[in-house]
Order: C-alpha cells, then sequence, then structure tokens
C-alpha cells in the first residue's frame, strides 16, 4: 500500500532540472527546491540564478500540504535543500515541525522588512499577496463596502460568495480579524457574514471572480492577483471579460499574506540554498517572482498597471508570525461560524 502512495504522489509531483549551459562535472553545485509556488514564471528566476552563479536548479512542485507531508515522511533522508511555500501558516507550520533550521545571512536581514520574517531566521517572505473584496455593482452598492466586516450587513442577505474554510487565505484573513479586533468581535462578524452566504462554498477564488461577474452573488474576497490576471487574459479572453465586470475594493489598512522560503532541516546544499534565497528575496529576485504573477514585491507596491488600478494601500501591522500563531483558533471560529 505505501508503495503505491509513493507512486501516485510521484504522479502528482512535478519535478524537472532547469537547463542551463553549465559544465559538466561531479563537483557541479546544485541546489534542491521543494515548491507549492505553481507559476511556470518562477522557472526564469531560477534559470536567470543558474547563470549568473553556476548553481542549477532541482526543483520539485506540489500542494503545500503534500510538500509539508512528504518532508516528515522523508526525514533524515529528505533531498530538499529550500522549502518554498505560500500563506503564513503553512511556512510557520513547517518551522513548528522542525522542518526548517535556523541560518545567518545579513542579505536576507536587509532585504526582508520586519514583520515578514522569522524572529529566529527559519523562514523569509519573498512576494506579499493582498486580500481583496470582489463586487458586482449592479448587484451591491459598492459605496458601502470598504471593508472585510461589512460583508456582514444585513443588507446583502445571499449576495456573498466564499471559498471554503480549508483555504489558508481565508484562514488567514480571519486571523488577522482575530489580531487586530479580538475574538468576540471577529465571532460576530463571522456568524454575520456567513449568514449573508450564497451556497454552497466555493473551490477557488477564481470561481468565486466569476460567480460574482455572473451577478450569481454581488460581493466576494479573493487574493488581489488572480482578478488581475484574469483581467490580463492569461485565463484566457472570457476570464478577461468576466472580470471587466467586476469592482476590486481594497481594505485600508490591507490584510497582507506572503509567499516565503526557508531552508530545509536536512539540506545537503545548505550554501547554496541560502544564495538561492537571498537571490529570491533581494529586490531583483522579489520582482523577478512578483511582477509575471501579478503579486507585490517584498519592499513596494506593484507596479504593474493593472495592479496599480486596484489602488494604493497600507498593510496592516499584523505580523506573518501572529498570523501563523493564530491559525488554529481561526479555523475553529470558521467551523463554529458554519463556514464549511
Amino acid at each position: 500500500m505505501q508503495k503505491l502512495k509513493n507512486l501516485i504522489y510521484s504522479v502528482l509531483t512535478c519535478s524537472f532540472l532547469l537547463n542551463v549551459n553549465l559544465p559538466v562535472n561531479s563537483t557541479e553545485k546544485e541546489v534542491r527546491v521543494y515548491s507549492g509556488r505553481h507559476y511556470n514564471t518562477d522557472r526564469n528566476v531560477y534559470k536567470k540564478f543558474a547563470e549568473e552563479t553556476g548553481i542549477k536548479v532541482r526543483l520539485i512542485e506540489a500542494a503545500g500540504i503534500s510538500l509539508i507531508e512528504r518532508l516528515k515522511r522523508e526525514g533524515r533522508n529528505s533531498q530538499a535543500d529550500l522549502i518554498l511555500l505560500v500563506d503564513a501558516a503553512r511556512i510557520t507550520n513547517a518551522s513548528k515541525l522542525g522542518l526548517l533550521q535556523s541560518i545567518d545571512s545579513a542579505s536576507l536581514e536587509n532585504d526582508v522588512p520586519i514583520g515578514l520574517k522569522d524572529p529566529n531566521k527559519k523562514w523569509y517572505a519573498l512576494t506579499r499577496r493582498v486580500r481583496v473584496i470582489v463586487a458586482n455593482p449592479k448587484r451591491v452598492d459598492v459605496s458601502k463596502i470598504k471593508d472585510f466586516t461589512d460583508l456582514s450587513d444585513p443588507s446583502l442577505k445571499g449576495k456573498v460568495c466564499l471559498r471554503n474554510r480549508k483555504s489558508p487565505y481565508n484562514q488567514s484573513l480571519v486571523a488577522n480579524q482575530i489580531i487586530n479586533e479580538g475574538e468576540e468581535v471577529t465571532k460576530k462578524w463571522l456568524n454575520g457574514m456567513i449568514s449573508n452566504v450564497s451556497k454552497p462554498f466555493f473551490p477557488g477564488d477564481i470561481s468565486i471572480v466569476r460567480a460574482v461577474s455572473k451577478g450569481k452573488c454581488g460581493v466576494g474576497i479573493v487574493n488581489h492577483y488572480y482578478v488581475a490576471r484574469m483581467l490580463a487574459g492569461v485565463n484566457g479572453r472570457r476570464d478577461a471579460l468576466y472580470a471587466k465586470k467586476t469592482s476590486v475594493l481594497t481594505p485600508n489598512p490591507a490584510h497582507v499574506n506572503v509567499s516565503a522560503g526557508g531552508v530545509a532541516r536536512y539540506a545537503t546544499n545548505k550554501d547554496e540554498a541560502i544564495k538561492l534565497l537571498e537571490y529570491l528575496a533581494s529586490p531583483k529576485g522579489s520582482k523577478g517572482l512578483a511582477g509575471p504573477t501579478f503579486e507585490h514585491p517584498l519592499k513596494e507596491v506593484s507596479q504593474n498597471s493593472i495592479v496599480r488600478a486596484f489602488g494604493d494601500f497600507i498593510p496592516d501591522k499584523v505580523t506573518v508570525v501572529e498570523l501563523g500563531a493564530s491559525n488554529s483558533k481561526a479555523i475553529k471560529l470558521m467551523k463554529d461560524a458554519g463556514w464549511d
């Protein structure tokens, strides 16, 4: 049975070696990356790194939860050198499980802002993503929706669409509310918002944008870059037309989540892993990752015209560590409120 599970896992994951014209010899340096980011454009950044340093990048991509489970299963036999994950809870959980190791890097400490890195130096953010509200102006009065708390207003009964409770982005959003507003206020907000939900809950952010555009619901919560990618035509002409029918409302201050990376506990190529992590977190590397995916780099708002049209924002003061620490409490409150 275990062999069958391993076979299924190998089929579901994507592994490849970036081909760069480097000399072939037995002492060739490499770094093995386990990544929960699923963007083909990331490979261009890895390729530039390989060309500049001579270090080959071997990449395995899979869902964040699958990667964590694989690392736990592999233990000391793991081939991972660098681990990349999306969402605050996932990267902090990887740290709590002992899957990452502390490193010393002056450049990482300088390039990654406070609040977006682990105080114990086990992980560092690479890109930022903002949770926003997407609305259909023909179904709701967008002038009355400025924050997530507004989604609990009784006037939105049957008009709110949400992604399911398993979404780490929604879990971090609720964790963010707990930290900013306290448990009791968050409970009240959740109960009101869930009572307004047009069920069933959705499996992904893009499906929410489509539903809002079609008028199946009036308002939903998504990551900003999903809308931007749709508007840019990344998903095709039809999705671009859907997205154009919606309005993106960015709360201010904004809830910011991240993608982040850390050196694997049992990395055999530790120095190479640190070099790649430094490269990805540098202004050049962060912009290289964030630009094509419509995310925000670490220290500035995306200069992409589509993202800029969503409006400026000021990140709230909640740290990634705080979001991860409040994750389990957030899940419980979501479940209690009926968020399936």
